[in-house]
């Protein structure tokens, strides 16, 4: 399970034992929604750019191609041809960001519309927890509701109390599945969430309850989604310090750089984000001066590489001036290389990140980190 190795004020330092291999932390899981990172990245690729932990995503999964299929191909770690720990989401977000094609979301759960072909889908607590299951992944996250950071305190108090409850059927509902013969991993572990908008009382309250229930890990969701920075580092500030220190920590859907050099610092030590394969589909890559566009006319006769001294396969093979090229040209190449890139820099970052609290001197290495992105404005 999870080893607290070492504290830097409250940075964390660990590893987290599971089925599929030892996860050092903190970490950044690479996100592959429907058992892909976009980007015609492979999972043999990801292993060369030092992915840990691969994200997908339940509600999609379960949609296409039908959890019932991996489930009878022997789960989502053969079906992808991915060997080390996979952490699926529970749709929960979906309830959010899908509100055009949901209804009404009740005690049992909530009904969406497929956005593929408009058919109806229920999900719940016990319904997320056995997608879940039939996935097999390494880490399955509680189905919650992520309101609205903002909506009024009413709504938030009876939405996390709600996500409070299904939590508790959540967990009962995996223990059963793991007892079960025929369940492809009955070692699946749990992960609750905590919600709350930018409320620091319901969020303080709230991680209290959901600490009782003993998890495998605790998630901090509802954050990136409309506060500013300020505001999220707040709640971190407030609300990390009730959840368990040797139980890993993950903040869910954040973010840049410099958002998880302050999470960090916060002690997060659990990460996933869209933003580095986003944008380096549209030629946006970062470096440690900040991010660049490689879409811009003065890259055109540039023949470095988006970063010097950088291990990436984009970086070790090509300049800026053939992937701008590749880019303007409509090459799926030209993504590939990008998105590559980003990932790579965002699994090294990690990595420094652990070497530095390894050798206590996280703080600076933060600045130090922080300083070099705002040249650019990263």
């Amino acid at each position: 399970m999870y080893k607290l190795i070492k504290k830097q004020g409250n940075a964390k330092r660990g590893e987290y034992r599971t089925p599929h291999g030892t996860i050092q932390t903190p970490v950044f899981m690479n996100v592959g929604t429907a058992a892909a990172i976009k980007g015609a990245v492979s999972s043999m690729d990801l292993k060369e750019i030092g992915c840990q932990v691969e994200l997908s995503n339940t509600y999609h999964l379960h949609v296409r191609p039908g959890d019932e299929i991996i489930y009878q191909l022997g789960g989502l770690h053969r079906f992808m041809n991915w060997d080390r720990p996979i952490l699926t989401d529970s749709g929960g977000f979906q309830v959010f960001s899908l509100t055009s094609l949901r209804g009404k979301i009740r005690e049992e759960g909530v009904t969406f519309s497929s956005h593929i072909d408009g058919r109806k889908i229920f999900m719940g607590p016990e319904e997320s927890m056995r997608i879940q299951s039939h996935l097999a992944s390494t880490i399955a996250m509680a189905f919650d509701e992520c309101p609205p950071s903002k909506a009024d305190r009413r709504y938030i108090e009876d939405s996390v109390s709600r996500t409070a409850r299904w939590l508790v059927r959540c967990k009962e509902e995996m223990d059963r599945l793991n007892r079960l013969e025929e369940t492809l991993n009955p070692n699946q572990r749990l992960f609750g969430i905590n919600q709350g908008g930018v409320l620091e009382d319901v969020r303080i309250e709230h991680a209290k309850r959901i600490a009782e229930l003993d998890l495998d890990g605790y998630a901090i969701g509802g954050l990136a989604v409309g506060e500013t920075h300020a505001e999220m580092y707040h709640i971190l500030e407030e609300t990390v310090p009730h959840l368990p220190v040797d139980k890993p920590t993950y903040l869910m859907g954040v973010g840049t750089p410099a958002n998880i050099l302050e999470a960090v610092d916060r002690g997060v030590d659990f990460f996933d984000c869209v933003l580095p394969a986003r944008n380096g589909r549209h030629g946006h890559v970062y470096t440690r001066r900040g991010k660049i566009n490689l879409w811009n006319a003065q890259y055109q006769l540039d023949t470095q590489p988006i970063e010097e001294g950088c291990r990436c396969p984009a970086c070790r093979a090509y300049s800026r001036a053939y992937i701008r090229h590749l880019l303007k040209a409509k090459e799926m190449l030209g993504m590939r290389l990008c998105v590559l890139h980003n990932l790579y820099f965002y699994n090294t970052m990690m990595q420094e990140i652990r070497d530095a609290l390894d050798e206590d001197r996280y703080p600076a290495y933060k600045r130090q980190a922080l300083a070099g992105f705002e040249e650019l404005g990263l």
